[in-house]
């Protein structure tokens, strides 16, 4: 019976998978009978859904909303130059249907948030985080605790990686290893930090292995246990994990029975990153303006030396951030200074530092470099 339900064509695409003993015809139905949801087509999404769409995924969804900008092309494979501009999902889902014509391509056009999140992980079986942000990392696991899905786990940051298998009612989940968020603009954004073009690649194949070993029920998954990939080193290291007695969602007393404010836990901005709010700004063109008639501070820059290498406002002076703490000497306590970055974040970063060690007059550069060749000098290169 089981053989009428793939056709010939199934049959000769997935025979490499037939022909193994621990596939075969009745494997190859589990996979195309499985309902897997991929949370982002990025870096990790790309490598995942291309592979789980090859290996005969059935139903194949996808929660994604940005669309596709010409630095995602260094690792996000998924993507031609042509496709800078437009929706991830459609340029996404037209690759995928040409490389794998009998899946169906579920496309949620959305940003998962506290209100849709039950609904759209509901019809599927198996729910893999591609995400690249710490809010909607719990946001993923609270949905698949209380849904009771296996969630595939994947993380990236410059040439390190991270992957595991995390399913409470067989181990712990993302809340028993990580109770609390990191404190906001700890965990740096790949934009920020950057990463590796390879390495998604190589974590993200390592998420749909885990998926596809769940689907057909074979080997040994990554439950209750963490794997840390460090490029440089070419090494793999395994963190053992242990189930949380008092984790408050899979705990044995919980105390969370529904997905909360991310954001507000996580600590405001959506990503992990510092808040703005109540930071003295100012925009790179009245900044211009009081330039040249002498009525600013000196520009402080704040990234990181080969940051610095590849675009700076002129006359910017450059401090990293690591180095500030003990740079504060070079700097005047009466001056009034303007502090920038990449985009915002470490700015913020700073100002609380230099605030605390009795600097007053200053303001964070609203945009920074970025916003700077976007609108003042738009001749400058741009990164990120």
């Amino acid at each position: 019976m089981l053989m009428t339900d793939l056709s010939r064509d199934e049959i000769l695409r997935y025979s490499r998978h037939l022909v193994m003993p621990e596939v075969t015809i009745e494997g190859q139905q589990k996979l195309k009978n499985a309902r897997v949801l991929c949370v982002g087509a990025g870096g990790l999404g790309s490598p995942l859904t291309l592979y789980l769409a090859a290996a005969g995924v059935g139903t194949l969804g996808i929660a994604e909303f940005d669309r596709v900008d010409l630095t995602n092309i260094q690792r996000q494979i998924l993507y031609a130059t042509s496709d800078v501009g437009r929706p991830k999902l459609l340029a996404a889902s037209e690759r995928l249907s040409q490389l794998n014509p009998d899946i169906d391509i579920v496309c949620h056009d959305l940003r998962l948030s506290s209100e849709n999140v039950m609904e759209t992980v509901a019809p599927y079986d198996i729910v893999v985080d591609g995400t690249d942000n710490v809010p909607t990392r719990y946001l993923v696991n609270d949905a698949c605790v209380l849904s009771g899905k296996p969630n595939v786990y994947g993380s990236i940051f410059r040439f390190e990686g991270q992957v595991s298998v995390f399913d409470a009612s067989r181990g712990p989940c993302y809340r028993c290893l990580f109770p609390e968020p990191p404190p906001p603009g700890a965990v740096p954004s790949c934009a920020e930090g950057g990463v590796l073009g390879v390495l998604p690649g190589i974590i993200g194949s390592l998420q749909a292995l885990e998926v596809i070993k769940l689907i057909l029920d074979k080997g040994q998954p990554l439950i209750s246990r963490l794997v840390l990939f460090d490029a440089l080193a070419f090494e793999f290291r395994e963190v053992k994990l242990r189930k949380d007695r008092d984790c408050v969602i899979c705990g044995e007393t919980p105390s969370i029975f529904a997905p909360v404010d991310y954001e507000a836990f996580c600590g405001g901005a959506g990503s992990a990153v510092p808040t703005s709010e109540s930071v003295p700004s100012i925009t790179v063109e009245e900044f211009v303006s009081l330039r040249d008639s002498g009525a600013i501070g000196e520009l402080i820059d704040v990234r990181n030396p080969h940051e610095y290498e590849i675009v700076c406002v002129p006359g910017a002076r450059l401090i990293p951030l690591p180095d500030l703490p003990g740079r504060l000497h070079e700097l005047d306590t009466s001056h009034p200074y303007v502090i920038t970055c990449h985009r915002g974040p470490r700015s913020i970063q700073a100002y609380h530092i230099l605030r605390s060690s009795g600097f007053t007059r200053l303001r964070i550069l609203d945009g920074g470099v970025d916003a700077w060749a976007a609108r003042i000098d738009r001749s400058m290169a741009r990164y990120g």
